[in-house]
């Protein structure tokens, strides 16, 4: 069964935080791609990305979407980059003319730093870590606004307030 809800943003904008508690008020199952990667390859990201690569981590991550979009059930958070695959983006507009719900949790550098913290686990973020946030960010907003059925900037909300007013606004279809 595919899911009901996905969430889709950029690092920090509480994919994670709020799946997990919006999944919870609508009883429903919680997944996150980032996690399902790491149990299939059996090391966490940051490892795959140092000792794989990035582009051997894009197709672990194409598969895995693919796969969640098919078969996860409820809530389901993707991991940042993952909007980036053509076949991924063609599928998030396939779940959104079944019915589907995608969010995109927009948020600020100024939210987003101290979610992040802009630490050694978020590889793309090396280096200068805000610089490169905002530089991902100016590549992906687009997409992000193009797949995104409702749009939330969670910079100054709290997820469990975010996670209340998804949960009211998506009532039956949640």
């Amino acid at each position: 069964m595919a899911p009901r809800v996905l969430l889709i943003g950029p690092p920090g904008s509480g994919k994670s935080t709020v799946g997990r508690l919006l999944a919870h008020r609508t009883e429903q199952v919680f997944a996150d791609t980032d996690e399902l990667i790491e149990l299939d390859a059996s090391k966490s990201i940051s490892d795959i990305f140092v000792d794989d690569g990035e582009p051997a981590f894009r197709v672990l991550e194409r598969r895995v979407v693919l796969d969640s979009l098919k078969n996860c059930d409820g809530v389901l958070a993707l991991g940042g980059g993952s909007i980036l695959d053509h076949d991924v983006c063609a599928a998030i507009k396939l779940f959104n003319t079944q019915g589907g719900t995608t969010v995109y949790l927009t948020v600020t550098l100024a939210g987003a730093a101290p979610r992040v913290g802009f630490n050694r686990d978020r590889p793309l973020l090396l280096g200068n870590p805000r610089a490169q946030w905002q530089i991902l960010m100016d590549a992906r907003r687009s997409i992000y606004e193009e797949l995104a059925t409702i749009q939330i900037d969670t910079s100054e909300i709290s997820a469990n307030i975010i996670a209340d007013a998804l949960a009211e606004q998506l009532g039956a279809t949640a």
